[in-house]
């Protein structure tokens, strides 16, 4: 595939907004409508913002890290961009779909690239029924919160509250708690991508629960229901040698 068009988008820091100007001079810029290929220029916070902005438009998004933390960027040169981009893998990922139900009978749906994080809103520990696919496999879970990640998401929040990292091919989900009091040595559970994964809260007026697909937090849920969107696919590129797969597996063998 020939890239031609490309879009930048830029995080508002000194370093992305002078790349952003500098590339766009060197390889022209159109609005993201128009391209062939979406150049973000920042850390992993606007690659996620810039891969829900472009949602359900299957084109493919090349970051380049010009931020704090660039797991999902490549490296940046201002050199060669259009080989590069030309010469990248893809990798395809789906988002999960959250539907929450707050306790004022409302309905919020969003999605989420990494994860979706249920944590508690006081100083009470939360208390949370599990159901995967229908079946209650924990009556009750009490914690500060659980969160459900995918592959491309075990490596940020999951892997911080001692999820496993999931290679992008595996196919799987994660089921993780965030600080469990009791079971107090349940590490979570590992479940088919095409789990169906529900969360009752109990005693919600009492231990209130926020419920967060990336970025989009719902305040007060009673009920959150969670699976993978086949339908939506994001288009991640990485370069040669550099790819997703080859990152996550990199992290594993980390100090």
């Amino acid at each position: 595939m020939k890239f031609r068009k490309l879009a930048f988008v830029a995080s508002e820091v000194p370093e992305a907004e002078n790349a952003l100007a500098t590339l766009a001079e060197r390889y022209g810029n159109v609005s993201p409508e128009e391209a062939d290929v979406i150049v973000a220029l920042g850390g992993d916070g606007l690659m996620l913002q810039t891969l829900h902005n472009q949602m359900g438009r299957n084109i493919p998004i090349y970051g380049m890290n010009r931020g704090s933390v660039g797991f999902l960027m490549n490296e940046f040169q201002e050199d060669t961009l259009l080989e590069r981009l030309n010469a990248a893998d893809i990798t395809t990922l789906h988002p999960l779909r959250m539907t929450a139900r707050s306790k004022d009978g409302r309905t919020h749906t969003a999605l989420a690239i990494n994860e979706v994080s249920l944590l508690r809103e006081t100083f009470q520990a939360a208390k949370i029924k599990i159901s995967v696919d229908g079946k209650v496999r924990m009556p009750e879970l009490v914690c500060d919160g659980v969160l459900v990640a995918t592959p491309a998401g075990s490596t940020a929040y999951n892997f911080s509250a001692q999820g496993p990292i999931i290679p992008i091919g595996a196919e799987l989900l994660a089921l993780t708690p965030i600080s469990a009091f009791r079971p107090r040595r349940w590490r979570g559970a590992l479940l088919p991508h095409k789990a169906e994964v529900r969360f009752e809260i109990q005693e919600a007026d009492k231990r209130p629960v926020s419920a967060v697909a990336d970025h989009t937090e719902v305040r007060d849920v009673v009920e959150v229901d969670i699976c993978e969107e086949p339908k939506v696919k994001l288009l991640m590129m990485f370069d040669e040698g550099h790819s997703l797969d080859e990152r996550i597996l990199h992290e594993q063998f980390l100090h």
